[in-house]
């Protein structure tokens, strides 16, 4: 018994010493490789392992052998996935039983090359999102990896895997033009979720960083949401070219200095189209430069070519179809800095946007209200409105408010062409260009506007509706005017009182209206227009001339006169005649050097003193689009006659010839007619002095004046002549 007792003991010591060593040394073997590797075989026919020397240690509370295999190689598909190390643990009991005795897999990669362990790891789970990454050929860069696998009792992949790790200089071309380069993160993948960290890398070369970004599997599809910044950044050409392909087709940017945080989320279904996403930005932008193809000339006369925004900070949020834009900083539209903020706001169909614009040193002009920026004041211009399904905007509310300055319009209505269609009201204190004061108000009554007021400037209307055929239209829509202002500025010098009238406009066009006023002295003014068969009538009476006589820069010191103008508009060619009668002029330089050069210096001596007096001035003219065609020019008075005809082409050119005669020659000329010049002129007549023949052609300011002493008078000046001394 003792001798049986003692075997018992030195068997127990034994097996207790092999357990012991088992356990906590553990043993090398290489018994197991060719079951382990028929095992994954049965797996994955295309798998295949390289087995070293294998480690195991027991653990006998868990009835289970530890499994560790240093440096070996798993191939799949002829391609190797070099390990670190794989960790697995058999069960004793199913290895009796002649079951599967994997229970799992641990697996250490060394860095391997990322499309490997893509195609590796599509093995056990073949999900779109592996798809979509295994079909990107163009990835490249490196990983290092601890990857998890359990399996059930029936050598099934468990639910519970997961792999862990970070990827290092990684390169994808996800989209055509869009490159990602110097990709770093670090990763866990579980299932139905991706996450990463500490993510770096370069799209575009513009680096981005970002915390977190994950991915996870949903109920009816997938879940992506994180955060991605970038420090300051300046987009290159490249680039540039796609925010003008993808996203601002009509702007041609120049440069993109900005920096950024933003937060994503994006819903996609099964097949990863996108369901709904948001975005939440926050940009601060260093310099935006645009090429200026906006035409914006006729507000800011001295814009410039490109347009920058500088300094601006602009918080975009974006949810679907949805979005709010928000921004301010500085803005330079022409020489000098000035200051934006705006909102816009996307609601459904509906866009609602409001701002604030403040103007500093630079001009601004809205020239049909003759208003024009003073230089020593900051004006500041507010707006909100909207823009409908229609494509239609909407201003409810537009302000200018510089020093005593204000203008108000409510409930503009505006084309998708940014023409008028309709106003509820304006609201006008102002001083224009001519230092002239308005104060008047329009508002919307049915469809006609009635304008009442205490004074408005209409130098600027008068010369637009009588002196240039006007491309610049306003309005959209016909447009009924009814006015009733206590008094009008002609000019500096003329005030009209109580005028009275109304005027009606169709596609553009004044076509019918009455205006009547009073000058001092119980002098009158008319003016009307009617429209006959397509063809537009314009009459103008004035007991006073001058108001319109000056508009003609080439003359000056115009004295006296009544004048009476009509107009003949067919399409668009107008012809017009402009009668005055009797009036001075003291100042008139091209005529002045006319006489001087003619050597008659006594006439040209009575102009530079009390002036010279005409009895009449007869001017016919056709205006065409920016060319006016002087058929002829007549004036008659006492001490001269002149007879003139050629073109003005608008602002570019001037061309005029013509005859000038003094009065002792016209009535020498007239006095030798047999019979009618006896009666006319009698048969006395000054030995007067020889006429002159011009020509005056150059631009405005830099006219070339020739004169030829002339010793026979046209037909067509004898003609014209006879035909005044006889009304006469």
């Amino acid at each position: 018994m003792k001798i049986f007792f003692k075997v018992i003991l030195i068997f127990i010591f034994i097996i207790v010493a092999i357990t012991s060593y088992f356990s906590f040394v553990g043993i090398k073997t290489n018994k197991f490789n060719t079951q382990i590797k028929n095992k994954l075989t049965n797996i994955n026919k295309d798998f295949d392992i390289e087995l070293n020397q294998i480690n195991l240690k027991l653990k006998p509370i868990e009835l289970k052998i530890n499994v560790k295999i240093l440096g070996s190689n798993i191939i799949y598909k002829r391609k190797v996935l070099e390990t670190e190390s794989i960790k697995t643990k058999i069960s004793l009991i199913s290895f009796f039983k002649n079951e599967f005795i994997i229970e799992d897999l641990d697996i250490s990669t060394k860095p391997v090359d990322i499309k490997d362990l893509i195609s590796f790891t599509k093995t056990f789970y073949n999900s779109p999102e592996l798809i979509i990454f295994e079909k990107l050929s163009s990835i490249e860069g490196f990983l290092i990896a601890d990857i998890k696998i359990n399996f059930d009792d029936n050598g099934n992949i468990k639910d519970n895997y997961y792999a862990k790790g970070y990827i290092k200089d990684t390169k994808l071309n996800l989209l055509k033009n869009f490159d990602l380069e110097q990709l770093n993160f670090i990763f866990r993948i579980e299932k139905d979720n991706f996450e990463f960290q500490d993510i770096e890398f370069s799209l575009n070369d513009v680096d981005f960083v970002s915390k977190k970004i994950n991915l996870k599997k949903r109920e009816g599809g997938y879940l992506l949401k994180g955060f991605l910044n970038n420090k300051v950044a300046e987009i290159d050409n490249k680039n540039l070219a796609l925010f003008r392909e993808k996203l601002l087709p009509n702007l041609i940017l120049k440069k993109i200095t900005f920096s950024s945080k933003n937060y994503f989320l994006i819903n996609f279904d099964r097949n990863f189209r996108i369901k709904d996403e948001y975005l939440s930005s926050d940009i601060d932008i260093k310099e935006f430069q645009i090429t200026n193809n906006f035409k914006l000339k006729n507000i800011f006369p001295e814009v410039k070519n490109e347009i920058a925004i500088k300094n601006n900070n602009v918080k975009i949020e974006y949810n679907k179809n949805d979005f709010t834009i928000e921004g301010k900083g500085e803005i330079y539209l022409q020489e000098n800095k000035d200051y934006i903020a705006y909102k816009i706001e996307k609601k459904d169909q509906l866009i609602n946007f409001n701002g604030l614009v403040k103007l500093d040193k630079d001009p601004f002009i809205i020239s049909f209200l003759n208003y024009k920026k003073d230089q020593n004041f900051e004006t500041k211009i507010k707006f909100d409105g909207y823009k409908d399904t229609t494509k239609q905007f909407f201003l409810n509310s537009i302000r200018l408010d510089e020093n005593e300055n204000t203008i108000e319009v409510n409930g503009i209505q505006l084309s998708s062409k940014l023409k008028i269609k309709s106003v509820d009201s304006i609201d006008a204190n102002y001083i224009d260009i001519q230092d002239q004061k308005n104060i008047f108000n329009l508002k919307k009554i049915n469809k006609k506007y009635i304008v009442k007021g205490n004074s408005f400037n209409a130098e600027q209307l008068i010369e637009n509706i009588l002196f240039r055929d006007q491309k610049k239209n306003y309005f959209d829509k016909d447009l009924a005017l009814i006015l009733n202002i206590e008094n009008i500025n002609l000019d500096k010098n003329f005030n009209l009182k109580n005028l009275t009238g109304n005027l009606i406009f169709k596609k553009q066009k004044l076509v019918e209206g009455s205006l009547k006023g009073d000058f001092s002295g119980d002098k009158k003014m008319n003016f009307s227009v009617r429209t006959n068969d397509s063809k537009i009538i314009t009459t103008l009476f004035l007991d006073f001339a001058e108001p319109i006589v000056k508009k003609y820069k080439f003359i000056k010191g115009f004295d006296g006169g009544v004048l009476d103008f009509y107009s003949i508009k067919d399409a668009e060619t107008s012809n017009s005649t402009l009668k005055i009668y009797d009036f001075k002029l003291k100042e008139l330089p091209t005529l002045t050097k006319l006489l001087t050069l003619a050597s008659l210096q006594g006439i040209a001596d009575i102009l530079s003193g009390e002036g010279i007096r005409f009895d009449e001035f007869e001017m016919k003219f056709e205006n065409k689009n920016k060319l006016m065609n002087i058929n002829e020019i007549f004036a008659i008075g006492p001490a001269i006659s002149v007879l003139m005809n050629g073109y003005v082409e608008n602002d570019k050119l001037i061309s005029l010839r013509g005859t000038l005669v003094p009065a002792t020659t016209i009535n020498k000329a007239i006095g030798t007619i047999p019979v009618l010049g006896k009666i006319l002129v009698g048969s006395k007549t000054g030995e007067g002095v020889f006429g002159v023949s011009f020509k005056i052609k150059g631009p405005p300011k830099k006219l070339e004046t020739t004169v030829n002493p002339i010793k026979t008078l046209t037909p067509r000046f004898i003609t014209r002549t006879l035909e005044k001394i006889k009304k006469n």
